[in-house]
């Protein structure tokens, strides 16, 4: 007899967005692993919830070190119940190695679905939900961050990112350079919170709200790229590669960038570097 994993959607910031089905399972379920332990406590004490189930650390230093045990204890029969923080777990939180384990031992894996900072930003953005991209957690070193940036300028969906409220003035002018100033963005602070705040607005206006600071949770929501291709001179367009370079790409990828950028064709961005360089065309 196998359990069942089942992976809950804990609350944003309002208790009062949790369901019935996710108060029966805490109370239900034979383990609880969880992220941090005083959320659960604070969390089961403002539902009214009792549970008798054992409780275990599941957060990212940890993750791999719970996995025998808890495929052991699904393995005999316990239903398991993993909670993060805030919203669904495996989504930029831990839980993506147990679930895959316990895929691959042929253990039931199932959900009592709740809230979300990804799809709850998005959707009050006011930017286009048709399609969308998730890309997690910006790199926390500038030249990296920069580089994914560029790498996402010609994304046609809108893209989502979670960020630190310390990076967020910095992540806002890479986001600038890589977007440009007008690329219409929104700030979503403390989703569903006491201080919630939606910050919309081109690029631009974004970075000098930031840069007076920002505290609490931060989604970041930014338009994709629009459809017309951006026409540049030979001059400009090796002064946007050389642009890149300063920020610590390599030619290829600043190249690349601004290929994806553009949408010229990348012999066209090729040659009009190696023109400014005083050179003459040569594949690189």
């Amino acid at each position: 007899m196998t359990g069942r994993l089942v992976l809950g959607g804990a609350p944003l910031g309002q208790p009062g967005d949790v369901g019935p089905r996710l108060r029966e399972a805490m109370a239900s379920a034979d383990v609880l692993a969880v992220e941090d332990t005083r959320r659960l406590h604070r969390l089961a004490a403002d539902l009214g919830v009792t549970f008798t189930g054992r409780i275990v650390t599941f957060h990212e230093s940890v993750e791999l070190s719970r996995l025998p045990g808890l495929l052991e204890a699904l393995s005999g029969g316990a239903t398991v119940l993993l909670l993060t923080d805030a919203g669904m777990p495996s989504v930029s939180d831990p839980g993506y190695t147990l679930v895959r384990a316990a895929i691959e031992a042929g253990i039931p894996v199932t959900s009592v679905p709740g809230p979300s900072a990804v799809t709850t930003a998005l959707a009050v953005s006011g930017l286009p939900v048709d399609r969308f991209c998730f890309e997690g957690f910006l790199p926390r070193k500038g030249g990296e961050r920069r580089s994914l940036l560029a790498s996402l300028a010609g994304e046609r969906r809108t893209m989502v990112f979670f960020e630190s409220p310390h990076r967020l003035a910095d992540a806002l002018a890479d986001a600038a350079g890589a977007f440009g100033a007008g690329r219409e963005a929104a700030v979503c602070r403390e989703l569903t919170k006491t201080y919630e705040e939606i910050r919309r607005g081109p690029l631009a206006e974004l970075v000098e709200w930031a840069a007076e600071g920002v505290r609490g949770e931060i989604t970041l929501v930014v338009a994709g790229a629009p459809e017309v291709a951006v026409e540049l001179s030979a001059a400009e367009l090796a002064a946007e590669v050389a642009a890149e370079e300063a920020a610590g790409a390599t030619r290829k990828d600043a190249i690349r960038a601004v290929v994806v950028r553009t949408g010229l064709p990348r012999r066209t961005v090729y040659d009009a570097v190696v023109a400014a360089k005083g050179g003459s065309p040569v594949e690189a």
